[in-house]
């Protein structure tokens, strides 16, 4: 966890992906994000994917950075406690991210009677308050239905939650918009991110929405073929594949003069009529593109495609597994924790966020250095069922 002195102070009752990821990037940024848990661990406490000894690597991944507390927040006395810490007085504090519809004295309008400049980010599933997660969204939007081999019939999902990280990556944008205002004006503001709202707007920018209406060609299934210009999977001959693509001008040269098919390009544009050298006439013909590739593949290995491709300049690359792609070394029998956030500031490469906390292994400290509560305080909450923490239970029977 990388935070300075008079870092903002952002206190998280969350679970699942978008508003953790937004929780997650805020502690990246520098803030001390405390995440709030109840005992025995929140919805997603055991999310699959685990390890072999039943640890989620899902909650450790989306809590990289944090602190974490346990206080029972499914009380009324828990969430009573919760609002005092979001309101603590002082610049850096006074901002509350939640997705679990935050009620009682969660609410936004209840935190601001005890703190009126403060920000509270609520992530939501549709605007009116109905219930959404990734996948139903996803459902929504039309995409399963383009997505998948070309004859399929039916829906197919992506295992990649698209619509939650960039919901999670929106809240972000609100957080800092609503700090903003409240540095330059001195009110709090209610930050609503609704995942139907985000990909409402990301559709309708990048098209989707008016393809259907007005596009000459609306995209229909077509396996791994690249909507609107050349792009597809190749077999070599090693049993790998690799993603060739070529969308600008620059793309689609470098990769016909690594294949050395001028000859064959030329011909098929005189048959076709077509000129290749303009990325929708190459999707005209992305069948015909791909019967020439295809054999060129199928008679070389992965360091002959990567020694021809590389030295050309084009646009490509193998396929792997996740555990496979480029990153951070995990320790021997441990979860990556060691990466950073992905934008860099001149040519300073991102520090690591962190690893993510116990559960619950910073609950007396928390309460002690924000509330000011003292041992004998803190032993009683833990004794009323309110809050856990290691050691807690020792200690205090012992007191």
């Amino acid at each position: 966890m990388v935070t300075s002195p008079g870092a903002k102070r952002v206190i998280e009752v969350s679970a699942f992906v978008a508003a953790p990821l937004a929780g997650m990037t805020l502690a990246g940024m520098g803030c001390d994000v405390l995440r709030i848990d109840p005992p025995g661990g929140g919805l997603d406490f055991g999310r699959w994917p685990v390890t072999s000894g039943g640890d989620s690597i899902f909650w450790a991944g989306l809590n990289r950075g944090k602190r974490s507390v346990i206080v029972d927040f499914r009380r009324d006395e828990g969430r009573e406690l919760v609002s005092q810490m979001v309101t603590v007085d002082g610049p850096e504090g006074g901002i509350f991210l939640t997705n679990l519809g935050a009620g009682g004295a969660l609410r936004h309008e209840r935190l601001c009677q005890l703190r009126p400049d403060v920000v509270s980010v609520q992530v939501e599933g549709y605007p009116d308050g109905r219930s959404a997660v990734d996948y139903t969204i996803a459902a929504r939007t039309g995409i399963p239905m383009v997505t998948g081999p070309e004859g399929h019939v039916g829906p197919v999902n992506s295992p990649l939650p698209t619509w939650d990280i960039a919901t999670g990556l929106n809240a972000v944008i609100g957080a800092q918009e609503a700090l903003r205002r409240r540095d330059a004006t001195g009110a709090g503001a209610l930050v609503r991110v609704a995942l139907s709202d985000v990909a409402n707007g990301l559709l309708a920018s990048l098209g989707f929405v008016d393809e259907g209406r007005l596009a000459a060609q609306p995209r229909s299934r077509d396996g791994n073929y690249l909507y609107g210009a050349f792009g597809r999977d190749f077999l070599l001959v090693d049993g790998s594949r690799v993603m060739i693509v070529a969308i600008t001008l620059k793309q689609w040269r470098s990769l016909v003069g690594a294949l050395g098919m001028t000859e064959e390009v030329a011909e098929l544009e005189r048959s076709s009529g077509l000129d290749l050298n303009r990325e929708g006439d190459r999707f005209h013909v992305r069948r015909e593109i791909a019967a020439l590739i295809e054999p060129w593949c199928a008679a070389r290995s992965s360091s002959q495609v990567a020694e021809a491709f590389d030295s050309h300049g084009v646009a490509w690359s193998p396929y792997c597994s996740a555990a496979d792609f480029i990153g951070p070394p995990a320790p021997a029998g441990g979860i990556v924790h060691d990466v950073g956030l992905a934008f860099r500031f001149d040519s300073e490469a991102p520090g690591p966020i962190g690893a993510a906390p116990t559960l619950g292994q910073d609950t007396e400290g928390v309460l002690s250095e924000l509330l000011g509560l003292s041992q004998h305080e803190i032993g009683r909450l833990h004794d009323q069922g309110l809050v856990e923490g290691p050691g807690l239970r020792a200690r205090v029977g012992n007191g």
